[in-house]
């Protein structure tokens, strides 16, 4: 049990280094590292990743507590969570007050600036892996154009007529619930 979770442990913490852009962005790493070692199926991940993103907090955080419980009980929900957070706070606490100093340099500016893209294409990438899904069919049908027409209104009534996020989020459910 204890090579398991120092498995684990160090799978997380290779995932929590490489997390930029945020949870969505680090998703298909995940998946891909815990499928690979047997831990979860391939079809249970969306569901898992469902589970995470209704709870508060980031995504990829909650991802690893559920797929450490899932494995290896409390144990493996407490070493996933702190082998994905890890790097994130050293990495945060060491940089800070470097940051402060070199704020203003070109070329870490730069590189920020070049970190964008990327973090957006690899978002981009997870919202249409998720969203699609995996279903043996036609990519393209009645569900996918419900989702498109739902995300469509949900930008426009957002970014067009400045509509709370909340009750943006509760009208999506309720199209949701009667288109699907």
């Amino acid at each position: 049990m204890i090579a398991l979770l120092w498995e684990l442990f160090f799978v997380f913490l290779k995932i929590g280094a490489f997390s930029f852009g945020g949870g969505y962005a680090v998703m298909t790493l995940i998946e891909q590292e815990v499928i690979a070692r047997g831990w979860i199926r391939s079809e249970d991940f969306q569901e898992i990743v469902a589970i995470a993103g209704m709870a508060p907090g980031s995504i990829a955080t909650n991802t690893a507590t559920l797929i450490g419980y899932n494995h290896l009980g409390i144990p493996g929900a407490i070493i996933s969570t702190v082998g994905i957070i890890f790097p994130s706070l050293v990495i945060v606490v060491a940089c800070s007050s470097i940051f402060l100093k070199l704020q203003k340099n070109v070329w870490l500016r730069s590189s920020f600036y070049g970190l964008r893209p990327v973090v957006t294409g690899l978002i981009v990438y997870a919202a249409i892996h998720f969203g699609i899904g995996r279903d043996e069919g036609a990519i393209f049908n009645w569900s996918t154009f419900g989702m498109i027409v739902l995300c469509a209104g949900s930008l426009i009534a957002v970014m067009k007529y400045k509509i709370h996020p909340f009750a943006v989020i509760l009208l999506a459910a309720g199209g949701g619930i009667i288109l699907f």
